[in-house]
């Protein structure tokens, strides 16, 4: 049986979270346009509530809860932003909510975690993280999966209904992937709008699960070791790998490197401040240029924007040779 969503619960879920989400802007960059030699839009995600996309999807899914599953209150899973927003979303409900983060995570994400109420359990690793939420599901509380959740992916889908419908002319969109439900949502969304449309996955080295279970043809387990925590999901999941397999050109796969460069383009080109979990596309498009040519109109969704300044200085320190080197590509073709 197919685990796949479908374009009428997208359009449902939207109905569904129009009242507590933000409808974030898309935009023709022309200074990106400039520096990648394509016309490029973005969805600026970053402008969302709680600074990324990860709202929508979390909406969703609380809305869609019994009383006896709020009563019992939410256990979840996050390398940052998923947390971030459960512990916002669930406290204007008035639903407990307890994050598992692994230690590596921000320590910005894990503050405004606890400044929202929420509890907060540090883990070593992302795994152990899923290890401690399944011991609190089975003692009662309600569980949240970040990425294996038809109602989290119908929520994500919803970014990509309005990014086709306001750029029609998009031919190649870009999104990173972490577990896989934002790029599961998006690619059925806009696939089912127009199945011309070409649709590019991006991960960094570290946080490569998808890319490792599209070569192994099934999930497959990491460490995540990639500085992009928010793209550090310990396994893809087979639900998220269908939609993959279905509906994705390719998953390109960069270093923490180029995602930090990317960054600074954003930054530079853009005037967007994003993570290098929206970073990591840049690159990523250059890769897509290569391949399809420089017709058409590329977009990138701009997952997040919660990355301090301290964050951008220190992991631009650490690889400064490796940034100055991608910031130098030609900006024309």
């Amino acid at each position: 049986m197919s685990l796949r969503i479908s374009l009428e619960r997208i359009a449902a879920a939207e109905k569904t979270i129009a009242a507590h989400v933000t409808r974030t802007p898309s935009v023709i960059s022309d200074g990106l346009s400039s520096h990648l030699g394509r016309r490029t839009a973005l969805k600026l995600e970053n402008l969302q509530r709680c600074g990324c996309f990860k709202a929508r999807g979390i909406v969703n899914k609380l809305a869609s809860l019994s009383d006896a599953e709020r009563s019992k209150g939410l256990i979840t899973v996050s390398g940052g932003n998923h947390g971030i927003a459960i512990a916002s979303i669930a406290r204007t409900m008035g639903i407990a909510a307890t994050v598992v983060m692994p230690e590596a995570a921000p320590a910005r994400s894990k503050a405004r975690v606890e400044a929202d109420g929420a509890r907060l359990i540090l883990a070593a690793d992302a795994a152990i993280a899923f290890e401690i939420a399944e011991e609190n599901r089975r003692a009662g509380l309600t569980y949240i999966h970040g990425y294996d959740d038809p109602v989290i992916i119908e929520g994500h889908g919803t970014l990509g209904l309005e990014f086709i419908r306001d750029v029609p002319e998009l031919t190649d969109v870009l999104v990173s992937i972490g577990g896989g439900g934002l790029i599961s949502g998006v690619a059925t969304a806009m696939k089912a709008v127009n199945p011309n449309l070409r649709i590019w996955g991006v991960e960094t080295e570290g946080a490569n699960c998808m890319s490792r279970a599209l070569a192994e043809g099934r999930p497959v387990g990491i460490k995540p070791s990639s500085i992009v925590t928010t793209l550090g999901a310990p396994t893809a999941t087979e639900r998220t790998l269908e939609h993959v397999k279905a509906l994705v050109e390719h998953v390109f796969v960069v270093s923490d490197a180029e995602a930090v460069a990317g960054v600074l383009a954003l930054a530079e080109w853009a005037k967007i401040w994003a993570e290098p979990a929206a970073g990591c596309l840049v690159p990523a498009a250059r890769q897509v240029i290569d391949r399809v040519g420089t017709e058409g109109v590329l977009g990138l969704v701009v997952c997040g924007g919660n990355a301090t300044f301290d964050d951008v200085q220190r992991w631009s320190q650490a690889s400064i040779g490796s940034v100055e080197r991608t910031m130098r590509i030609p900006a024309s073709r």
